[in-house]
Protein backbone atom coordinates (compact mmCIF):
# COMPACT_ATOMS: atom_id res chain seq x y z
CA UNK A 1 0.00 0.00 0.00
CA UNK A 2 1.43 3.56 -0.61
CA UNK A 3 1.47 6.02 1.75
CA UNK A 4 -2.04 8.15 1.76
CA UNK A 5 -1.51 11.31 -0.08
CA UNK A 6 -1.59 14.74 2.15
CA UNK A 7 -2.94 16.62 -0.87
CA UNK A 8 -1.25 19.54 -2.76
CA UNK A 9 0.20 21.76 0.08
CA UNK A 10 1.63 23.97 -2.76
CA UNK A 11 0.48 26.60 -5.53
CA UNK A 12 3.74 26.10 -6.83
CA UNK A 13 4.50 23.45 -9.10
CA UNK A 14 8.27 23.50 -8.89
CA UNK A 15 8.13 22.73 -4.81
CA UNK A 16 5.31 19.94 -5.74
CA UNK A 17 7.55 18.58 -8.09
CA UNK A 18 10.50 18.49 -5.60
CA UNK A 19 8.95 16.89 -2.89
CA UNK A 20 7.43 14.61 -4.72
CA UNK A 21 10.62 13.41 -5.96
CA UNK A 22 12.17 13.54 -2.37
CA UNK A 23 9.61 11.46 -1.13
CA UNK A 24 10.17 9.01 -3.25
CA UNK A 25 13.36 8.45 -2.46
CA UNK A 26 12.67 8.52 1.20
CA UNK A 27 10.15 5.66 0.28
CA UNK A 28 12.79 3.79 -1.41
CA UNK A 29 15.52 4.52 1.12
CA UNK A 30 13.14 3.35 3.75
CA UNK A 31 12.17 0.26 2.60
CA UNK A 32 16.42 -0.74 1.85
CA UNK A 33 16.62 0.48 5.70
CA UNK A 34 14.32 -2.16 6.99
CA UNK A 35 15.74 -5.25 4.79
CA UNK A 36 17.19 -7.79 7.09
CA UNK A 37 19.76 -11.07 6.23
CA UNK A 38 16.54 -12.58 8.74
CA UNK A 39 13.42 -12.65 6.15
CA UNK A 40 10.94 -13.19 8.85
CA UNK A 41 12.48 -9.62 10.69
CA UNK A 42 12.18 -8.27 6.81
CA UNK A 43 8.62 -9.45 6.55
CA UNK A 44 7.75 -8.48 10.46
CA UNK A 45 9.49 -4.52 9.85
CA UNK A 46 7.26 -4.57 6.02
CA UNK A 47 4.35 -4.80 8.20
CA UNK A 48 3.86 -1.37 8.77
CA UNK A 49 5.89 0.10 6.36
CA UNK A 50 4.24 -1.23 3.73
CA UNK A 51 0.70 -0.18 4.91
CA UNK A 52 1.03 3.27 4.02
CA UNK A 53 0.42 6.31 5.99
CA UNK A 54 0.85 9.69 5.37
CA UNK A 55 4.61 10.25 5.48
CA UNK A 56 3.92 13.48 7.63
CA UNK A 57 7.11 13.29 9.70
CA UNK A 58 9.70 12.86 6.65
CA UNK A 59 7.47 15.44 4.99
CA UNK A 60 7.78 17.72 6.90
CA UNK A 61 11.37 17.06 7.46
CA UNK A 62 11.78 17.89 3.17
CA UNK A 63 9.72 20.89 3.81
CA UNK A 64 12.17 22.34 6.41
CA UNK A 65 14.86 21.68 4.25
CA UNK A 66 13.26 24.12 1.24
CA UNK A 67 15.14 26.99 3.77
CA UNK A 68 18.32 25.45 3.28
CA UNK A 69 20.02 23.56 0.40
CA UNK A 70 17.02 20.31 0.15
CA UNK A 71 19.16 18.19 -2.29
CA UNK A 72 21.82 17.68 0.33
CA UNK A 73 21.93 13.47 1.31
CA UNK A 74 21.80 14.05 4.49
CA UNK A 75 17.78 15.25 4.58
CA UNK A 76 16.62 12.09 2.76
CA UNK A 77 18.53 10.30 5.05
CA UNK A 78 16.84 12.65 8.77
CA UNK A 79 13.41 12.03 7.18
CA UNK A 80 13.84 8.28 6.95
CA UNK A 81 15.22 8.10 10.61
CA UNK A 82 12.25 10.14 12.08
CA UNK A 83 9.76 7.54 9.39
CA UNK A 84 11.54 4.25 11.15
CA UNK A 85 11.67 5.99 14.88
CA UNK A 86 7.83 7.28 14.60
CA UNK A 87 6.82 3.49 12.57
CA UNK A 88 9.18 1.57 15.60
CA UNK A 89 6.48 3.33 18.53
CA UNK A 90 3.69 1.92 16.03
CA UNK A 91 4.50 -1.38 16.95
CA UNK A 92 5.17 -0.53 20.93
CA UNK A 93 2.14 1.32 21.68
CA UNK A 94 0.00 -1.60 19.72
CA UNK A 95 1.24 -3.80 22.40
CA UNK A 96 0.66 -1.22 24.97
CA UNK A 97 -3.08 -0.69 23.84
CA UNK A 98 -3.81 -4.04 22.56
CA UNK A 99 -4.78 -3.06 19.41
CA UNK A 100 -6.11 -5.05 16.54
CA UNK A 101 -6.12 -2.61 13.80
CA UNK A 102 -3.36 -0.22 12.41
CA UNK A 103 -3.42 1.38 8.71
CA UNK A 104 -5.89 -0.53 8.12
CA UNK A 105 -4.61 -4.23 8.73
CA UNK A 106 -4.15 -6.10 11.55
CA UNK A 107 -1.58 -5.04 13.94
CA UNK A 108 1.91 -6.97 14.42
CA UNK A 109 0.79 -8.14 17.84
CA UNK A 110 -2.88 -9.19 16.57
CA UNK A 111 -0.65 -10.76 13.89
CA UNK A 112 2.22 -12.62 15.22
CA UNK A 113 2.34 -11.69 19.21
CA UNK A 114 4.13 -8.88 21.10
CA UNK A 115 6.78 -9.92 21.75
CA UNK A 116 7.46 -10.36 17.98
CA UNK A 117 6.10 -6.49 17.28
CA UNK A 118 7.89 -5.06 20.81
CA UNK A 119 11.39 -6.57 19.17
CA UNK A 120 10.21 -5.79 15.55
CA UNK A 121 10.36 -1.87 17.15
CA UNK A 122 13.55 -2.85 18.41
CA UNK A 123 14.47 -3.31 15.32
CA UNK A 124 13.70 -0.50 13.59
CA UNK A 125 14.80 1.60 16.15
CA UNK A 126 18.35 -0.06 15.87
CA UNK A 127 18.43 0.72 12.06
CA UNK A 128 17.50 4.41 12.76
CA UNK A 129 20.44 4.68 14.71
CA UNK A 130 22.88 3.23 12.22
CA UNK A 131 21.66 6.30 9.84
CA UNK A 132 21.93 8.69 12.16
CA UNK A 133 25.37 7.61 13.24
CA UNK A 134 26.51 9.33 9.51
CA UNK A 135 24.69 12.48 10.50
CA UNK A 136 27.30 13.54 13.42
CA UNK A 137 26.96 13.51 16.67
CA UNK A 138 24.11 16.66 17.22
CA UNK A 139 22.03 14.43 15.25
CA UNK A 140 22.56 11.22 17.60
CA UNK A 141 22.13 14.06 20.29
CA UNK A 142 19.13 15.37 18.97
CA UNK A 143 17.35 12.06 18.72
CA UNK A 144 18.68 10.52 21.77
CA UNK A 145 16.83 13.66 23.83
CA UNK A 146 13.75 13.23 21.83
CA UNK A 147 13.81 9.51 22.42
CA UNK A 148 13.43 10.10 26.01
CA UNK A 149 10.66 12.81 25.56
CA UNK A 150 9.15 9.58 23.84
CA UNK A 151 9.86 7.32 26.83
CA UNK A 152 8.64 9.82 29.56
CA UNK A 153 5.68 10.95 27.77
CA UNK A 154 4.62 7.35 27.30
CA UNK A 155 5.12 6.60 31.06
CA UNK A 156 4.13 9.99 32.33
CA UNK A 157 0.73 8.84 30.43
CA UNK A 158 0.58 4.88 31.88
CA UNK A 159 1.11 6.56 35.55
CA UNK A 160 -1.27 9.49 35.40
CA UNK A 161 -1.41 13.15 36.57
CA UNK A 162 -0.05 13.57 40.44
CA UNK A 163 -2.40 15.06 42.83
CA UNK A 164 -3.08 18.21 42.36
CA UNK A 165 -2.05 18.45 38.75
CA UNK A 166 -4.71 19.23 36.30
CA UNK A 167 -5.69 16.53 34.36
CA UNK A 168 -6.14 18.38 31.27
CA UNK A 169 -2.58 20.40 31.53
CA UNK A 170 -0.91 16.76 32.49
CA UNK A 171 -2.59 15.51 28.89
CA UNK A 172 -1.29 18.15 26.80
CA UNK A 173 2.22 17.61 28.14
CA UNK A 174 1.89 13.99 27.56
CA UNK A 175 1.12 14.29 23.77
CA UNK A 176 3.62 17.43 23.91
CA UNK A 177 6.23 14.65 24.93
CA UNK A 178 4.88 11.47 22.78
CA UNK A 179 4.01 13.21 19.61
CA UNK A 180 5.22 16.54 19.27
CA UNK A 181 8.97 16.26 20.06
CA UNK A 182 9.37 13.53 17.57
CA UNK A 183 7.70 16.19 15.12
CA UNK A 184 9.70 18.88 16.23
CA UNK A 185 12.53 17.22 15.55
CA UNK A 186 11.30 16.28 12.27
CA UNK A 187 11.52 20.36 11.37
CA UNK A 188 14.36 20.47 13.16
CA UNK A 189 16.50 17.82 11.17
CA UNK A 190 15.33 19.55 7.75
CA UNK A 191 16.64 22.93 8.54
CA UNK A 192 19.42 21.96 10.59
CA UNK A 193 21.30 19.26 7.69
CA UNK A 194 20.19 21.47 5.01
CA UNK A 195 22.03 24.29 6.13
CA UNK A 196 19.60 26.88 7.25
CA UNK A 197 20.28 29.39 9.89
CA UNK A 198 19.86 28.93 13.52
CA UNK A 199 16.86 31.25 13.82
CA UNK A 200 15.39 29.14 11.25
CA UNK A 201 16.22 26.38 12.58
CA UNK A 202 14.53 27.69 15.86
CA UNK A 203 11.17 28.11 14.18
CA UNK A 204 11.08 24.70 12.58
CA UNK A 205 11.21 23.32 15.59
CA UNK A 206 8.77 25.36 17.56
CA UNK A 207 6.63 24.78 14.32
CA UNK A 208 7.06 21.35 14.41
CA UNK A 209 5.85 20.73 18.44
CA UNK A 210 2.82 22.84 17.89
CA UNK A 211 1.82 20.91 15.04
CA UNK A 212 2.66 18.15 16.55
CA UNK A 213 -0.23 18.95 19.44
CA UNK A 214 -2.43 19.86 17.03
CA UNK A 215 -1.72 16.56 14.98
CA UNK A 216 -2.32 14.42 17.83
CA UNK A 217 -5.17 16.00 19.31
CA UNK A 218 -7.15 15.85 15.50
CA UNK A 219 -5.71 12.18 15.67
CA UNK A 220 -7.80 11.31 18.76
CA UNK A 221 -10.79 13.19 18.24
CA UNK A 222 -10.45 11.31 14.41
CA UNK A 223 -10.28 7.88 16.58
CA UNK A 224 -13.76 8.63 18.32
CA UNK A 225 -15.66 10.14 15.53
CA UNK A 226 -14.90 8.17 12.49
CA UNK A 227 -15.82 4.72 11.45
CA UNK A 228 -12.58 2.00 10.87
CA UNK A 229 -12.96 2.57 7.10
CA UNK A 230 -12.17 6.12 7.20
CA UNK A 231 -9.20 6.21 9.78
CA UNK A 232 -8.08 2.19 9.16
CA UNK A 233 -8.49 2.00 12.90
CA UNK A 234 -11.14 0.60 15.55
CA UNK A 235 -12.74 3.35 16.23
CA UNK A 236 -12.70 4.35 19.90
CA UNK A 237 -9.68 2.32 20.78
CA UNK A 238 -8.64 4.47 23.27
CA UNK A 239 -11.55 4.73 25.11
CA UNK A 240 -11.78 1.02 25.06
CA UNK A 241 -8.41 0.79 26.94
CA UNK A 242 -9.39 3.53 29.18
CA UNK A 243 -6.79 5.54 27.93
CA UNK A 244 -7.26 9.24 28.58
CA UNK A 245 -8.59 12.24 25.67
CA UNK A 246 -8.69 15.52 25.76
CA UNK A 247 -12.56 15.03 25.08
CA UNK A 248 -12.92 12.80 27.64
CA UNK A 249 -11.28 14.72 30.10
CA UNK A 250 -13.17 17.46 28.97
CA UNK A 251 -16.45 15.29 29.65
CA UNK A 252 -15.04 14.13 33.25
CA UNK A 253 -14.82 17.34 34.91
CA UNK A 254 -18.61 18.44 33.58
CA UNK A 255 -20.64 19.11 36.51
CA UNK A 256 -23.83 18.49 34.07
CA UNK A 257 -26.33 15.66 35.80
CA UNK A 258 -26.57 14.18 32.48
CA UNK A 259 -22.93 13.31 32.01
CA UNK A 260 -22.83 10.82 35.51
CA UNK A 261 -23.65 8.00 33.38
CA UNK A 262 -20.52 8.79 30.11
CA UNK A 263 -18.37 9.91 33.19
CA UNK A 264 -18.97 6.38 34.94
CA UNK A 265 -18.34 5.02 31.73
CA UNK A 266 -15.03 7.17 31.05
CA UNK A 267 -13.46 5.97 34.71
CA UNK A 268 -12.71 2.62 33.46
CA UNK A 269 -11.68 0.07 30.50
CA UNK A 270 -14.35 -0.91 28.13
CA UNK A 271 -13.98 -4.07 27.50
CA UNK A 272 -17.64 -4.87 27.01
CA UNK A 273 -19.26 -4.57 23.63
CA UNK A 274 -22.12 -2.99 24.41
CA UNK A 275 -20.61 -0.35 27.05
CA UNK A 276 -18.14 0.74 24.84
CA UNK A 277 -20.59 1.17 21.92
CA UNK A 278 -22.79 3.45 24.40
CA UNK A 279 -19.57 5.46 25.47
CA UNK A 280 -19.15 6.20 22.27
CA UNK A 281 -22.50 7.42 21.44
CA UNK A 282 -22.86 9.35 24.15
CA UNK A 283 -19.20 11.54 23.34
CA UNK A 284 -19.54 11.36 20.42
CA UNK A 285 -22.63 14.21 21.14
CA UNK A 286 -20.98 15.63 23.81
CA UNK A 287 -20.11 19.43 23.49
CA UNK A 288 -16.28 17.88 24.68
CA UNK A 289 -16.04 16.77 20.93
CA UNK A 290 -16.43 20.72 20.10
CA UNK A 291 -13.99 22.11 22.73
CA UNK A 292 -11.33 19.66 22.08
CA UNK A 293 -11.78 20.90 18.37
CA UNK A 294 -11.09 24.11 19.22
CA UNK A 295 -8.10 23.35 20.97
CA UNK A 296 -6.59 21.64 17.99
CA UNK A 297 -7.10 24.64 15.86
CA UNK A 298 -5.50 26.60 18.83
CA UNK A 299 -2.50 24.89 18.10
CA UNK A 300 -2.58 25.00 14.95
CA UNK A 301 -2.83 28.61 14.44
CA UNK A 302 -0.31 28.37 17.43
CA UNK A 303 2.26 26.75 14.73
CA UNK A 304 1.15 28.79 11.67
CA UNK A 305 1.61 31.91 14.02
CA UNK A 306 5.62 30.77 14.40
CA UNK A 307 6.04 31.14 10.66
CA UNK A 308 6.19 34.99 10.64
CA UNK A 309 9.83 34.99 10.88
CA UNK A 310 10.57 32.71 7.95
CA UNK A 311 11.10 34.06 4.63
CA UNK A 312 7.72 34.11 2.47
CA UNK A 313 8.56 31.27 0.38
CA UNK A 314 6.54 28.33 -1.27
CA UNK A 315 7.69 26.00 1.64
CA UNK A 316 6.29 28.57 3.67
CA UNK A 317 2.64 28.31 2.46
CA UNK A 318 2.53 24.52 2.75
CA UNK A 319 3.58 25.00 5.95
CA UNK A 320 0.56 27.05 6.42
CA UNK A 321 -1.47 24.71 4.38
CA UNK A 322 -0.24 21.76 6.80
CA UNK A 323 -1.97 23.52 10.16
CA UNK A 324 -5.30 23.41 7.90
CA UNK A 325 -5.10 20.21 6.66
CA UNK A 326 -3.78 18.79 10.28
CA UNK A 327 -6.99 20.05 12.14
CA UNK A 328 -9.69 19.09 9.34
CA UNK A 329 -8.86 15.39 8.34
CA UNK A 330 -11.07 12.82 8.44
CA UNK A 331 -9.09 9.38 8.86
Amino acid sequence: MSPQPLGSLSSDPALEASLSAAMDQVEVALHQAIQSDYPFVTQTSAHLVDAGGKRFRPLLTLLAAQFGDPTRKAVIDAAVVVELTHVATLFHDDVMDEAKMRRGAASANARWDNSIAILTGDFLFARASDILADLGPDAVRIQAKTFERLCIGQIRETVGPLDGVDPVQHHIEVLADKTGSLIATAGRFGAMLSGADDKTIEVLTKFGECIGVAFQLADDLVDITSESEQSGKTPGTDLREGIPTLAGLIAMSSSDPLDVRLQELLSKPLPDDAEHLEALGLLRNHVAIEQARVQAHRWADDARKSLVELPEIPAREALEMLCDYVVSRTG
